[in-house]
């Protein structure tokens, strides 16, 4: 009787294998999704960050915009952040024609569509936007012009 037993098991592992390995692969796909977007949302918020700081080290509102993409472009280019459409940039320089002794800030604010679509989990969208904004003080006693 036992070897009848035995033989009725047989490939009973299989099955569970097959039952249980897509679970498994999803559950995969979920953390690596949610670490690519973990990842590139701290890429973009560094981003802003540099594109922030970088302008406001600038004298004029023309150089803190020239500044401040470039240096926002140079830092998703050195994380390898690939944006769908390209990044979109945009710097705030609207408080720059305050009169010195006066705070003042610059914003940036950057957004990055990252591709998802790689990562084939059925129903979720190719891409998803990621946008952060940082602001960054102008030296209040600084000279402008």
């Amino acid at each position: 009787m036992a070897g009848h037993a035995t033989s009725r098991e047989r490939g009973s592992a299989t099955v569970e294998l097959a039952v249980v390995a897509p679970g498994l692969l999803m559950i995969i796909a979920l953390l690596v999704l949610g670490g690519r977007v973990t990842i590139a949302g701290g890429s973009v918020e560094h981003a802003a960050a540099e594109a922030a700081r970088a302008a406001s080290l600038a004298r004029t509102e023309a150089d803190a915009q020239t500044r401040g993409r470039d240096a926002a472009e140079a830092s998703l280019n050195e994380q390898d952040l690939l944006c769908v459409g390209g990044p979109v940039i945009e710097i705030d320089t609207s408080q720059f024609d305050r009169p010195p002794g006066e705070p003042a800030t610059v914003a940036a604010r950057v957004t990055c569509q990252v591709q998802l679509s790689d990562v084939a989990i059925p129903g979720l969208p190719g891409s998803r936007e990621i946008t952060e904004t940082v602001r960054s003080p102008l030296d209040t006693y600084r000279m402008r012009g």
